[in-house]
């Protein structure tokens, strides 16, 4: 139990790290194809969608503080729940804002990748 979430904690700061620097390839890497993911506005948000926002610099994410960090092992992967202090400039706006990660972590062919998501506004 604990060696899962070391490895989920470990991914989950490779994704942050990807995401501060905008590193596309590393975000291809640990995002599946066929990822569901909920975004701010209620949205279904697809992987190519994600990484052209970083690849075009449309999103450039400046902070991500991790508050509060939880994993739930389940069978063939992880459930992370993630408070954030974040911060970004979207469409040449700054904002910050305190957000709830919920991803799914799943391990295929011993490599992890985000199969699923959701992300909230925390109050």
């Amino acid at each position: 139990m604990a060696n899962i979430e070391s490895t989920i904690r470990a991914m989950e700061e490779r994704l942050w790290k990807a995401q501060l620097s905008a590193d596309v390839e590393a975000l291809d890497d640990l995002i599946a194809d066929d990822l569901l993911f909920t975004g701010l506005a209620g949205s279904l948000e697809t992987k190519a969608a994600d990484l052209e926002q970083h690849r075009s610099g449309a999103l450039k994410i400046t902070k991500l503080d991790p508050v509060e960090f939880r994993v739930r092992p389940i069978p063939g992967g992880a459930v992370t729940s993630v408070k954030m202090d974040a911060a970004a400039v979207l469409a040449g706006k700054p904002t910050t804002a305190t957000l709830r990660y919920t991803r799914v972590w799943v391990s295929e062919n011993g490599r992890w990748q985000i199969a699923g998501g959701h992300m909230s506004l925390v109050p």
